[in-house]
C-alpha cells in the first residue's frame, strides 16, 4: 500500500456525552467513556486504533527497518561506560550486542591512590570484574522492565535494586549480599524510585506514593526486620507537595526534601541518629524555593543554600548547619538573567551550575572567597553537567559534555590544574564525522517582540540553512522550566543524512533564558508557549529555511499539549504533527484532584476547579476542547502507553477521536504494556523511534 491508495477505514468511537459542569459552564464530553481502562470495549477500541495505524503505515515497513538498521549500525552495541570510583571499587556498566538491558559491574582499585579509571575494551576481560546486576536476567519473562533504584552500600557488601514490570513507576525493592550472591529476605513493594542505603549500611530509606501517584511519605527500613515494622520518618499531607530523601555526599546528614512547583522545604536529620527528630532548614513560605548542600568549612558544618527569596534568578548563601535559620552569608549574589541552577559540594570545593545566554555552564566554587571559575568549552552551543562523582574528596570532577554535533563525552576535570582529561567519547560507527554537520542559533520575533531562540542542526552537504527551503523537523517543550539542551542523538542522524534540518524552539515556559522566561510561559501566561512556537515556525518559513508543506512539529508530554495547541492555532504551518504521550485533555485532567499529580500541577497551570478565570483561560487553549470545524489539520500521529501514570492514555485517545470528527487525518499508537517513557529495552526503543521517524519522513515526502 502507498499513501496514494485508498485509506483503510479508521475506528469510530461511539459518542456517549458526559456533562461536565464547572463555574456555570457545561461541556458535553462525547468520549470520556474511554477513560474506563479495564473496560473490554475500551481495550477493543485501542486495539482497533493500533490495527488501523499498523495498516496505514504498513508501506513504511522497509523504511522503519532501514532506520532501525541505521541506529543499530551506528551504535557500538557491546560497550562499557567510564568507570566511576567509589570506595575500593571502580563501578561501570556494560551493554552487550543483542541484549536489551544494561549490566552493572565493578572491578577493584589497584591502590588507594588510584584515580585514573581503567581503560576498558569491549570484549576484553576486566581483572577482578564482578557482575552486580544483569537487567537481561532480571527481565526474563516480563514484557516491561524498568530499574528505579540501584545502589551499593558504602562498605561494598550489599546491593539494593527496585524493579517495575508494569510501567506504572511503582518499584519492588530487593537486597542482595554481594559477598555470597544471596538474595536477602527483605522485600519492599510499592516504592517510588530512589531508595538508598544509610551510610552505615544498616538501613534503607525509601519513599512511597499516595493514590494520586504523589511521593508523600519517607520510610526507614532496618535490614533484617519485617517491612511492617518500618518507621515513618516524614509524611507530607499537602497534596501540592512531593517528597524525597537522600544523604549528603559527606554522609553527615539525611536531607528530606519536599516541594511544589513554586515552594520547597527541607528537613535535616543526623545520619547517625536516623530515629531522631528531623529539624527544618527554612520553614516553607509560599513562592520561596531553596535547596541546600553540606560542606565543612574551617571545621564548621555549613549548608550552602540556593534560594529565590527576593532573588528571581536565585542567589547562593552559606549558613550554619546547626542554626540554618540564623545569619546568612551571601556567596553568589543575585544577578538578573544569570540563573543559578544548583550547587554540589565536595570536601575541598564546590561546583555551581548556572545558565547564561541560554546555555548551561559549570564553575568551581572556592570555599575561601566564593570565587567561581568557569569551565570553558569552545563550541557555540553545548550542554554540560556533572555526573559519576560519588566520592567526597576526589582530585578530579567527572563531567558529561555534548552538543548537537559532538557525541556524548566524558571528561575528568583536574581541579588543581584546570586540565580536562578526555575519558571517552560516545563512539558513532559508520564513518560519522562531526565536521559534516553544522549547528547554529537564530532568533525568532514573537508576537510581543520577544526574541525566541531557535537552535538548528543540519548536514552541510545539503547546503546551509536558508540557502534554499529544506525539510524541517521542529521540536518544542516549554513547561516546568525544563530546558532543551543542545544534545547529540544517533537516531537524529537518520533525518539529517536525508537532508532534514532539525530545529528546537526554546519557547517561554522553559528555562533556557532564566526564571522570567519560565514565568512568562505558565499559569495565565501559558499562551506565550504556544504563540512562541508558532512564531518560530513562521520565522523559519519567512526566512527561507523551509515551507509549511515541508515542516513537521514534534513534542511530548507537556510538549504534546504544545503540539495540540499549535495544531489548533496554526494548522496551516505544518505538514504533520507528532505528539508523544500528549497532555491534550489538560482541562479535564486538572479539574480532577483524584487523578495522578493533578493537585501538584495547579502551581504550573492554575487551579480551574476553584478559580473561574483559570477555568476559562485553560478552556480557551486545551487542545481537545478547541478542535475546530472546517479546518484542514496537518497529518497527526499520537503515541501513548496504556500504563502511563503521568499523562493517561485516554487523553490522546479522546483527542484523536475528536479530530476524526472534523475530518483530520489522525492516528493513534498505544503501547499496551508500557509507561510514560514508552517501551523498555534499547532495541524496542530503537524500533519505536524508527516507527516515528519513518512516519515523519513520509510526511516530509522523503520515504522513498
Amino acid at each position: 500500500m502507498t499513501d496514494l491508495d485508498p485509506k483503510p477505514t479508521p475506528p469510530v468511537a461511539d459518542r456517549r456525552p458526559v456533562a461536565r459542569t464547572h463555574h456555570g459552564d457545561t461541556f458535553d464530553d462525547p468520549y470520556e467513556w474511554l477513560r474506563a481502562k479495564d473496560d473490554a470495549e475500551v481495550i477493543a477500541h485501542l486495539e482497533a486504533e493500533n490495527a488501523y495505524t499498523a495498516e496505514r503505515t504498513a508501506h513504511l515497513g522497509p523504511l522503519r527497518d532501514a532506520i532501525f538498521g541505521e541506529i543499530k549500525g551506528r551504535t557500538l552495541e557491546t560497550d562499557l561506560s567510564v568507570p566511576a570510583r567509589r570506595g575500593d571499587w571502580w563501578y561501570y556498566g556494560r551493554t552487550v550486542a543483542g541484549a536489551q538491558y544494561g549490566i552493572q559491574c565493578r572491578a577493584p582499585l589497584e591502590s588507594p591512590d588510584d584515580w585514573t579509571p581503567p581503560t576498558l575494551s569491549p570484549g576484553s576481560p576486566v581483572p577482578g570484574e564482578q557482575v552486580l546486576f544483569d537487567g537481561n536476567v532480571e527481565a526474563e519473562g516480563t514484557d516491561f522492565f524498568s530499574l528505579g533504584s540501584f545502589e551499593i552500600s558504602n562498605d561494598g557488601t550489599r546491593m539494593l535494586y527496585g524493579i517495575d514490570v508494569a510501567g506504572d513507576e511503582r518499584y519492588t525493592v530487593r537486597l542482595r549480599d554481594l559477598t555470597t550472591d544471596a538474595t536477602l529476605a527483605d522485600e519492599i513493594p510499592g516504592t517510588f524510585s530512589g531508595a538508598t542505603f544509610s551510610p552505615d549500611g544498616r538501613f534503607i530509606v525509601y519513599t512511597t506514593v499516595d493514590d494520586a501517584w504523589r511521593p508523600d511519605t519517607v520510610w526507614l527500613h532496618e535490614i533484617g526486620t519485617p517491612v511492617d515494622d518500618d518507621v515513618k520518618l516524614f509524611h507530607e499531607p499537602d497534596d501540592r507537595y512531593w517528597v524525597g530523601a537522600d544523604f549528603t555526599r559527606s554522609d553527615r546528614y539525611l536531607m528530606i526534601e519536599m516541594g511544589s512547583s513554586i515552594t520547597s522545604e527541607e528537613w535535616i536529620l543526623d545520619a547517625d541518629d536516623l530515629r531522631g527528630e528531623p529539624r527544618v532548614v527554612w520553614p516553607r513560605r509560599e513562592g520561596v524555593e531553596y535547596s541546600s548542600s553540606h560542606a565543612v568549612v574551617d571545621g564548621e558544618d555549613v549548608l550552602y543554600v540556593l534560594h529565590n527569596d527576593g532573588a528571581l534568578d536565585f542567589e547562593l548563601v552559606r549558613v550554619s548547619a546547626s542554626d540554618p535559620q540564623g545569619a546568612r552569608e551571601t556567596v553568589i549574589a543575585h544577578h538578573p538573567g544569570h540563573r543559578l541552577l544548583g550547587v554540589d559540594t565536595f570536601r575541598d570545593w564546590g561546583v555551581v551550575g548556572y545558565r547564561r545566554d541560554g546555555l548551561a555552564r559549570l564553575g568551581l566554587l572556592s570555599y575561601a572567597d566564593g570565587a567561581v571559575t568557569e569551565i570553558a568549552f569552545d563550541e557555540p552551543l553545548y550542554s554540560v553537567g556533572t555526573g559519576g562523582n560519588p566520592e567526597y574528596a576526589p582530585p578530579v570532577l567527572r563531567l558529561g559534555y555534548g552538543s548537537f554535533v559532538t557525541p556524548g563525552t566524558v571528561y575528568d576535570y583536574v581541579v588543581e590544574t584546570g586540565e580536562l582529561l578526555l575519558r571517552k567519547r560516545q563512539p558513532v560507527l559508520g564513518g560519522f564525522d562531526p565536521a559534516d554537520y553544522g549547528q547554529a542559533r537564530v532568533w525568532a520575533p514573537a508576537d510581543d517582540g520577544t526574541q525566541v531562540p531557535v537552535s538548528l542542526v543540519w548536514k552541510r552537504s545539503f547546503g546551509e540553512p536558508g540557502d534554499a527551503p529544506r525539510p524541517v523537523h521542529l521540536y518544542g517543550y516549554g513547561s516546568y522550566e525544563h530546558s532543551i539542551e543542545p544534545g547529540f542523538s544517533v537516531a537524529r542522524l537518520s533525518l539529517l543524512d536525508r537532508g532534514v534540518v532539525f530545529a528546537v524552539a526554546h519557547v517561554r515556559g522553559g528555562g533556557e533564558m532564566g526564571r522570567q522566561w519560565y514565568e512568562d510561559g505558565k499559569m495565565r501566561a501559558k499562551r506565550n508557549t504556544f504563540t512562541d512556537f508558532v512564531a518560530a515556525a513562521r520565522h523559519l518559513v519567512d526566512s527561507g529555511y523551509t515551507t509549511p508543506d515541508r515542516m513537521v512539529a514534534e513534542g511530548g508530554s507537556a510538549g504534546g499539549l504544545l503540539m495540540g495547541a499549535v495544531a489548533n492555532l496554526a494548522p496551516e504551518l505544518f505538514a504533520g504533527i507528532l505528539a508523544d504521550v500528549p497532555f491534550v485533555d489538560a482541562l479535564t485532567t486538572i479539574l480532577d484532584p483524584s487523578l495522578p499529580l493533578t493537585v501538584i500541577e495547579w502551581d504550573e497551570w492554575g487551579d480551574p476547579l476553584h478559580d473561574a478565570d483559570v477555568y476559562a483561560y485553560m478552556k480557551s487553549y486545551s487542545p481537545y476542547e478547541n478542535v475546530r470545524e472546517g479546518v484542514e489539520y496537518p497529518r497527526i500521529l499520537a503515541v501513548t502507553s496504556l500504563n502511563d501514570t503521568r499523562v493517561l492514555y485516554v487523553e490522546p485517545a479522546k483527542w484523536v477521536a475528536r479530530l476524526r470528527e472534523v475530518g483530520a487525518d489522525a492516528m493513534l499508537k498505544c503501547e499496551m504494556i508500557a509507561g510514560h517513557g514508552g517501551v523498555s529495552g534499547r532495541y524496542n526503543a530503537w524500533r519505536e523511534r524508527a516507527f516515528e521517524l519513518a512516519w515523519l519522513l513520509d510526511v516530509l515526502g522523503l520515504s522513498d
